[in-house]
């Protein structure tokens, strides 16, 4: 194969790539084909390849495609030390000053949600949690937003296998409890999250919208009982949901200048 080939085949490859990254749900051979107006044995054999290189996965039973835990940690990994991590920094750290709270900035990554951010307050938390970190959707205020706002079938299909571990004594561990808690999120742009992951420690997040419908990650205030409660947190709200906002502004221009 000349470079030229081997150039176009790599180019055809990434932009496979890009396709199933933008699509809300895992996509079918046929959709794929249609969308980059390729042959479906062409697009067949570059999938075959991606899967090889673990770059692509299929969901089965249904044969649908999607970006493997390869390609979505590389991404995150890209998120966290590109140009706009100081500009995302610098508005949890005027939230961390303003609510004087322990405060994050996370993104869901396959059956979790990782840290792309977080900024501590001046007084000790009883847990360390980097930039970086993975916690569970289940159980976190973070994670439960971020999981309501999944596209239906994608949410359905993470619940149905989705291990719902038992944390502390709050934990959420009845799949038809945690489906009418995320109906409820999902309506107030709002979670909370109160001793279910760690006891002692309360959580209250936003979604940061991509759009209309999409939330592309979530801003959090953490806290202890110990100097708030969950209710207590709500004085916050305001102040972080205009975060969450200006947070938005940035993924949107980030997004639009790919």
């Amino acid at each position: 194969m000349s470079s030229t080939q081997s150039n176009a085949t790599a180019v055809r490859a990434f932009r496979i790539i890009e396709i199933l990254s933008q699509a809300r749900e895992p996509l079918s051979l046929a959709q794929i084909s249609d969308r980059i107006e390729l042959p479906k044995q062409s697009v067949h054999r570059l999938l075959k390849q991606l899967e090889s290189a673990w770059l692509v996965t299929r969901n089965s039973p249904g044969k649908h495609y999607e970006c493997s835990s390869r390609v979505r940690r590389m991404a995150i990994s890209m998120l966290m030390v590109s140009g706009p991590a100081a500009a995302r920094r610098a508005l949890l750290q005027q939230l961390v000053d303003a609510v004087d709270e322990t405060c994050n900035l996370t993104m869901s990554s396959g059956d979790g949600i990782v840290y792309l951010d977080r900024v501590e307050a001046n007084w000790p938390l009883p847990t360390t949690l980097q930039a970086g970190t993975r916690v569970p959707l289940h159980c976190t205020s973070s994670g439960k937003l971020l999981l309501s706002f999944m596209p239906r079938q994608q949410r359905e299909r993470l619940l149905e296998k989705l291990p719902l571990r038992v944390s502390t004594q709050q934990t959420i561990t009845s799949p038809e409890v945690l489906r009418e808690e995320l109906v409820r999120i999902r309506r107030n742009r709002l979670s909370f999250n109160n001793q279910e992951y760690m006891p002692g420690i309360v959580g209250m997040a936003v979604p940061v919208m991509l759009d209309s419908r999409r939330a592309c990650a979530a801003v959090a205030i953490q806290s202890s009982i110990e100097r708030t409660s969950v209710e207590g947190l709500t004085a916050h709200l305001s102040q972080l949901r205009d975060t969450a906002e200006k947070m938005a502004a940035i993924f949107r221009e980030n997004h639009a200048s790919l």
